[in-house]
């Protein structure tokens, strides 16, 4: 097969000539665009390990996980991998989660669930509620984390079903 502008001599070596200048401009900026996110997150505490800071911003929230009715278990050492502690963690499965960073740093419960890579494209967001001190947030996975607080975090998945929840049976007579 002949590929368009491969046929004639000159015109194949224009055609390599094009291709090779477009990779050099894609690998480039590619190349470049990494390094400048790089610098840029240097100082992301959502990214960055806090192992060699000195951390002067410490608080610690309650929370509690509910999917589709059930209570669900927040495992220990989230915020742990490779020799890196993270801003968001926790040392217990007892529901407290730490965040810490160099000053202070308005960290939400979405940033803990993100870092924990908990899966809320499964969940039904419409259905979904964050309860804080005993009242729901307007806010949802936005709401801040304030030290000392109970978060509830009730999610309903996209594949609960929820006729289990009804019961059709006749009230008794």
């Amino acid at each position: 097969m002949n590929w368009p502008g491969m046929g004639d001599p000159t015109k194949r070596k224009k055609t390599l000539k094009f291709l090779g200048m477009t990779a050099i401009i894609a690998i480039s900026v590619g190349v470049g665009s990494s390094l400048i996110q790089g610098q840029m997150n240097l100082d992301n505490p959502l990214k960055v390990c806090i192992n060699d800071r000195d951390t002067q911003y410490v608080i610690s929230a309650k929370l509690e996980l509910y999917i589709d009715k059930q209570r669900a278990e927040i495992p220990a050492n989230i915020g742990f991998e490779d020799g890196c502690q993270r801003s968001l963690y926790t040392l217990t499965d007892d529901g407290t989660i730490y965040a810490e960073w160099t000053e202070e740093y308005p960290f939400e419960i979405g940033h803990f669930l993100w870092s924990w890579e908990f899966p809320m494209r499964d969940m039904e967001q419409s259905k979904s509620k964050i309860i804080v001190n005993g009242k729901e947030s307007p806010r949802f996975i936005n709401e801040l984390l304030q030290d000392g607080y109970t978060y509830r975090a009730e999610f309903t998945s996209k594949d609960y079903d929820t006729s289990k929840d009804a019961d059709f049976m006749p009230p008794d007579l």
